[in-house]
């Protein structure tokens, strides 16, 4: 199977290191990429052969991984379009929709829409994937063949899941980030040292998300089990749920999601 990508970015970054690393052969996988340091860093890094523009030597893959940026997709789309024959194309770029895609493509049909997060960067992300009913199974399984080497996949059924999904697992991250930068907030003013406030930090965030993936318990028993009552994880809760902790999580989620819906409209537009 030959790979060939459109855009040399950390995603595409990810992806190419995740194939090698999984035994993926140097020689079938191509990148075009329109910045020379970026084609450069590209070749020095992986040893793959890259492009400046498409053409129709470097098109004659099996896979076409749209991994420029949304703002980027329509003009990328057309200078891509007369080279399409019977390539799978994966597109990575958020909000934009399968429907605007085809359409930049000259009505090209055989499409993955995949929405890949930030842990991919260390080949332990969620990416969340839909296909429409013309994609085959066979295609089905070669796109989750290229995800997989940065994480875990997940379809779903239909594209409009992809912007709930985005809200979650994409934007996910920033999330627990904010939730980290709160912990070591409170260990500094407490009087740890910035060292001390790294470890105890990110390692009770790592130490409870591995806890909840070992278990089949949902994380409302898990939390259960460690809020002895009367003490100081009662006391702790008490005051976030006062302060709509919880609510505000699950609201900022949705708004994450009602703005990627408003995001797919507008690039769209072109």
């Amino acid at each position: 199977m030959k790979i060939t990508f459109m855009g040399g970015g950390n995603m595409a970054n990810a992806l190419i290191s995740g194939l090698l690393n999984n035994g993926f052969p140097t020689n079938e996988i191509e990148a075009i990429e329109l910045e020379e340091e970026k084609r450069d860093r590209l070749q020095r890094t992986f040893g793959i052969r890259c492009h400046a523009e498409p053409d129709a030597e470097t098109l004659a893959c099996d896979v076409l991984v749209l991994a420029v940026k949304p703002q980027q997709m329509h003009a990328a789309c057309l200078s891509l379009r007369d080279f399409l024959k019977r390539q799978l194309v994966i597109s990575i770029a958020a909000g934009i929709r399968l429907k605007d895609l085809s359409r930049w493509l000259g009505g090209y049909k055989r499409l993955v829409r995949a929405m890949p997060n930030s842990s991919a960067l260390i080949s332990a992300g969620l990416t969340g994937l839909y296909a429409p009913s013309g994609v085959s199974e066979a295609e089905r399984l070669g796109a989750e063949r290229i995800i997989h080497a940065v994480g875990s996949t997940l379809w779903v059924n239909e594209e409009a899941q992809i912007d709930a999904l985005t809200a979650i697992s994409g934007s996910g991250p920033a999330y627990v980030f904010l939730f980290i930068e709160a912990l070591q907030q409170a260990a500094a003013e407490l009087g740890f040292s910035p060292k001390q406030v790294r470890q105890l930090s990110i390692e009770t965030v790592l130490g409870a998300a591995k806890l909840a993936s070992m278990s089949e318990e949902p994380a409302s028993v898990l939390r259960e089990r460690v809020t002895s009552k009367g003490g100081t994880t009662e006391a702790a809760l008490r005051v976030m749920t006062k302060r709509e902790f919880k609510e505000a999580i699950i609201a900022g989620v949705k708004a994450a999601k009602e703005r990627g819906a408003e995001l797919g409209e507008l690039l769209g537009k072109e």
